[in-house]
């Protein structure tokens, strides 16, 4: 009869690896670090920009109301693997280098600037394993930027002269979609996103005392990122 002892080894031996390997860790599960960058674009709601080419204002230009530039910035996230879906939470802290200014060329009784500054987000994903190291995942959550205008009379002698400077933060929501590939110890993913900010306003000091003006933002993203599990 064997003893106990040597049974009790031998169950071991065989458990202890099995569950090991039951347990072993989801490729897509854990903290991660990366950043990430590419192009951004914020504009107002309208799709269609500012047309005054009949009334001799803008001497047949028209007005762009989207600002483009590139994004920059790194996020940290955490993943659970639920084992059908993938779900996980995430931050992130961006800027940009989106700008725009009115064209000297154009004949308008004022110039603008427009500077997209700082972006937070705050939000979770969901995805599926959809290949041994791939992830397509769809995400959303909210989202904070800050915006710098100024506006400056243009024309002398109109009785009419200012300078208005105003740095705005405002509150939005984010949805999007990307791909995460398993490259090596770490990974790259590319994302699309889509963000809708709705509280850019300017008050009475600006426009003679009328009430109050808000502007509808639109913000599209195309990033691609690089980064690492621990």
């Amino acid at each position: 009869m064997k003893s106990p002892l040597i049974v009790s080894l031998l169950a071991g031996s065989i458990i202890l690896p099995a569950a090991a390997q039951a347990q072993e860790k989801s490729p897509f599960s854990g903290p991660r670090i990366e950043i990430i960058g590419g192009y951004d674009q914020l504009r107002s709601g309208s799709d269609v920009d500012i047309d005054t080419d009949n009334d001799g204002i803008f001497e047949d230009n028209d007005l762009d109301q989207s600002v483009d530039g590139f994004a920059y910035g790194g996020a940290i996230g955490y993943d659970f693997d639920l084992g059908s879906v993938i779900f996980g939470i995430e931050g992130e802290l961006m800027d940009s280098t989106g700008k725009q200014e009115t064209d000297e060329d154009i004949a308008a009784p004022f110039g603008y600037r427009i500077n997209v500054k700082r972006d937070i987000y705050l939000g979770a994903r969901i995805g599926a394993q959809v290949a041994p190291r791939t992830l397509l995942y769809a995400k959303g959550g909210y989202t904070n930027t800050s915006v710098e205008s100024r506006f400056q009379d243009r024309i002398e002698d109109d009785g009419f002269d200012f300078v208005f400077d105003d740095t705005q933060s405002i509150d939005g929501f984010r949805v999007g979609a990307g791909i995460e590939q398993l490259v090596g110890p770490g990974y790259v993913k590319l994302e699309y996103r889509y963000s809708n900010y709705s509280g850019l306003k300017f008050d009475d000091e600006l426009f003679n005392d009328n009430s109050e003006i808000g502007i509808d933002l639109d913000r599209h993203q195309v990033l691609a990122g690089v980064g690492i599990r621990f």
